[in-house]
């Protein structure tokens, strides 16, 4: 056998997209190249590790094990790095993060002065849904998750980042009568929600629930960059974080409704299990994350403090 590390890992990134035209995007590479290095890989066993079946690429049983074990193979190797690192006197390892999707517009600016000061540190942050962040901290896979929301029936831990604003948002064409949205009005409006199990989506249903406020509901999408989009091309209107429509606010192809007790108020926190042993690195990062949280806020969002509706 003689495959090597570069064959591993585009095997592995293979399996993770199921598609070498992804895979060859996730490693920019050219598409030939991953499927040189995957052909060279197959050579070298007599088992098939991947098959097509029409269009699609599918890993058989014999290459899920295969899969596995080079995962392994690469983790060990990658700690190879860590601890050569280490031994010269440099903070080395990988810190590990599960976001929800309207966080990728929080967590980046809470880690960019730690991962600079310490680049021998990798970062693992996943950006995905809440339950799947849920999931990924109750599995222990993370080290840390931030939500909007607090989970639950979870025993966790938790450090308050930053205040989460919730805005009715419509596009540059919204007009209305008076100075602000009547209930009546609101209750007529096409509204858009995100999907079930959406911290924002509970928010919002939360609040006109318990105001008995019922919406009509235009239709429902997975993410918020879908929803900006859709009030945009003038599809209909939702609740949406101030935090993630900044740059469509400024170029005023989005508008904040002047709708009575809005905005809606949460907080962003990063938790984590409490009792869980942290890593050195973890714990570096929360000591960091304490000390510098003020300096932070007051560099990067400042800009929440001057919106006006």
């Amino acid at each position: 056998m003689n495959y090597t590390l570069h064959q591993l890992q585009v095997f592995v990134k293979v399996v993770q997209t199921k598609s070498i035209t992804k895979a060859a995007e996730e490693l920019h590479m050219t598409q030939p190249a991953v499927s040189i290095q995957l052909k060279n890989l197959q050579d070298q066993f007599e088992v098939a590790l991947t098959e097509v079946i029409g269009r699609q690429l599918y890993v058989t049983q014999f290459g899920k094990e295969i899969h596995q074990m080079a995962i392994r193979i690469l983790n060990e190797v990658q700690a190879i790095d860590y601890k050569t690192r280490a031994y010269k006197g440099q903070m080395a390892g990988r810190l590990t993060i599960s976001v929800v999707s309207t966080g990728k517009y929080v967590m980046p600016y809470f880690l960019s002065d730690f991962l600079k000061e310490h680049e021998a540190v990798d970062l693992g942050m996943d950006v995905t849904n809440k339950s799947m962040v849920i999931n990924n901290l109750q599995r222990n896979e993370v080290d840390f998750a931030l939500v909007s929301v607090l989970p639950t029936g979870l025993n966790i831990e938790s450090e308050r980042l930053l205040e989460n604003a919730l805005y009715v948002v419509g596009n540059n064409q919204s007009k209305w009568k008076g100075t602000q949205v009547s209930k009546e009005e609101l209750q007529v409006l096409p509204f858009i929600y995100r999907e079930e199990g959406s911290g924002t989506r509970q928010i919002m249903e939360q609040y006109f629930l318990k105001r008995n406020i019922k919406l009509r509901k235009k239709m429902e999408l997975t993410s918020n960059e879908a929803v900006k989009q859709a009030i945009i091309a003038g599809l209909g209107y939702s609740a949406m974080p101030l935090i993630g429509i900044r740059n469509e606010l400024l170029k005023g192809d989005l508008k904040i409704l002047p709708v009575q007790g809005f905005p809606i108020q949460s907080q962003w926190q990063l938790i984590w299990m409490k009792g869980k042993k942290l890593s050195p690195i973890a714990q570096a990062y929360l000591t960091h994350l304490k000390t510098n949280k003020a300096a932070i806020l007051a560099h990067h969002f400042s800009w929440i403090e001057k919106v006006k509706v």
